[in-house]
């Protein structure tokens, strides 16, 4: 059976923004010659959708959809044990970085994260494997925290390859240290997932997201389709689809198992 991260990368090629709708509108024009009507309408649709996709109120609204979740409250946070970063992707063969280097998403929970540890005292445990080879993000993560933000990092998770797998291998390294309470750092769009893959591994977290979404804009050319919007509707569209997939396999799993 082919790999689970392999068939969700095809997924998100095909399906998510911008090849999907583009695919959409490719269908339309092929069904042209023969449903004149209906291909015009499919094409239009797909061609729109992409469109609007692309403007920032679209990806704002989107993103909020999916979290909503304040700042985090640090007075509320004193009750943790310790503070989760969960990794976002590397950078390959960075050429200026003489090798594999941190991805923008992973460095913005990287600097974060090392926000709120100051704000904090508390354990840090970095998290994330090698997902399509390269080095473990929990080791360029760790790289980064200690040398380039002055963070002390106490555990480094190696070994997963999504945020199911974060939250169990984390789990493991947490309850041999008698943890069940964190303070978890992630993306506002990741939010919700991760701390319901971290639940149901008995961990309770605390968000603490970065990347909040936020409508302000300076002049009416913000409102234009732009490649920030898209890339917005792109990790909203992705989280929908992936908590989607997540309620539908252990209902599907219950409703197979013998009564």
């Amino acid at each position: 059976m082919p790999d689970i991260v392999w068939l969700k990368a095809v997924f998100k090629a095909l399906v998510l923004p911008p090849t999907g709708p583009l695919l959409l509108a490719a269908t339309g024009l092929w069904m042209i010659g023969r449903i004149p009507r209906a291909g015009r309408i499919v094409a239009w649709t797909g061609i729109l959708l992409l469109l609007a996709l692309s403007t920032p109120m679209v990806a704002f609204l989107l993103l909020k959809l999916v979290d909503n979740s304040p700042p985090l409250d640090v007075q509320r946070a004193e009750s943790a044990q310790a503070i989760v970063i969960l990794g976002g992707g590397i950078r390959r063969h960075a050429a200026e970085y003489g090798g594999d280097t941190l991805g923008h998403l992973t460095l913005e929970r990287v600097r974060y994260g090392a926000r709120v540890a100051r704000a904090v005292g508390l354990p840090v445990l970095v998290v994330g494997g090698s997902v399509f080879g390269g080095q473990p993000e929990a080791k360029l993560m760790r790289a980064a925290l200690e040398r380039e933000f002055d963070v002390r990092v106490r555990w480094a998770e190696t070994q997963s390859r999504n945020t199911h797998e974060n939250a169990v291998r984390s789990a493991e390294i947490l309850g041999a240290e008698h943890i069940s309470r964190i303070i978890l750092v992630a993306h506002s769009f990741d939010m919700p997932r991760a701390k319901a893959e971290f639940a149901a591994q008995g961990i309770e977290a605390i968000a603490a997201p970065t990347g909040i979404p936020n409508w302000e804009f300076d002049t009416p050319l913000d409102l234009l389709p732009s490649l920030a919007g898209l890339q917005g509707s792109y990790f909203a569209l992705y989280e929908i689809f992936a908590n989607i997939a997540r309620w539908i396999t252990p209902n599907v799993r219950t409703a197979k198992s013998p009564s």
